[in-house]
C-alpha cells in the first residue's frame, strides 16, 4: 500500500498485477526468485521492498519535499521502530495461532506502549508525524497502524488515541489512499501456446 501510494504521489504511471502468493506466476519469480510482495521492475530495475520503491519513486518526482523530510532523523527513527519492533508485534497481534508461546495481551501492551500511544502523543502536538506537513514518515507508518486497526476496530474505538484514531481516519479517506485502493484480478501470466 506505501509504495502504491508513493508511485501515484509521484506520478509514476504503473501497472499494477495482483499477486496470489499461493499461485506466484513464472514472470514474477523470473524477475524476482525472493518471491515477496511488493515487487517493483523498471526496466532492468527490480526493487523488492516497499521502502524502497517509495525512496525511488520519490527520487523521481517528490513536488512537496517527502524524501528530504525522510533525511530528517526523527522520520528515520519512526519508521524504523514501525518498521522493525512495531511490525513484528503487528504480525504477533494478527496471526495468534502463529505464535502460541506469546501472551496476547502482553502483545497488545507493548503495541499501545511502545507504539501506538508515542504517536499519539506526537500527533496531539503536530498534525502529522514530523510536524504541520504530510511526510514520507506518515505514509511509511499509515499502512501499518491501519492493518493494526482492523484487527479488531471495536476494541481499538475504546483506546484513549484520539489523535492517532484522526490521522489514521484522515489517510483512510484521502484522495491518494483512495486513488491506490481499487481492486484488481489476480495476475496469471498467459498459458504457453502449444506448438
Amino acid at each position: 500500500m506505501r509504495a502504491r501510494m508513493a508511485l501515484a504521489y509521484a506520478g509514476i504511471p504503473v501497472e499494477i498485477r495482483e499477486i496470489s502468493l499461493k499461485e506466484k506466476p513464472s514472470s514474477m519469480l523470473a524477475i524476482s526468485p525472493k518471491a515477496t510482495v511488493p515487487v517493483l521492475q523498471h526496466g532492468n530495475l527490480v526493487l523488492e521492498q516497499s521502502l524502497d520503491i517509495m525512496k525511488w519513486a520519490l527520487s523521481q518526482h517528490d513536488p512537496d519535499g517527502w524524501l528530504t523530510d525522510e533525511n530528517n532523523v526523527g522520520a528515520t527513527a519512526l519508521i524504523d521502530a514501525n518498521d522493525g519492533a512495531f511490525k513484528k508485534i503487528l504480525d504477533q497481534y494478527k496471526y495468534p495461532a502463529r505464535f502460541s508461546e506469546v501472551n496476547p495481551e502482553d502483545v497488545l501492551a507493548k503495541a499501545l506502549n511502545q507504539h501506538l500511544r508515542p504517536l499519539n502523543d506526537q500527533l496531539k502536538k503536530t498534525q502529522y508525524l514530523l510536524g504541520a506537513k504530510l511526510s514520507m514518515a506518515d505514509i511509511a507508518i499509515f499502512p501499518f497502524i491501519r492493518q493494526f486497526h482492523m484487527v479488531d476496530e471495536a476494541l481499538f474505538s475504546l483506546y484513549q488515541l484520539e489523535a492517532l484514531k484522526k490521522w489514521l481516519n484522515d489517510h483512510i479517506e484521502s484522495d491518494l489512499f483512495l486513488s491506490v485502493m481499487q481492486k484488481h484480478p489476480v495476475w496469471q501470466d498467459a498459458p504457453l501456446e502449444k506448438p
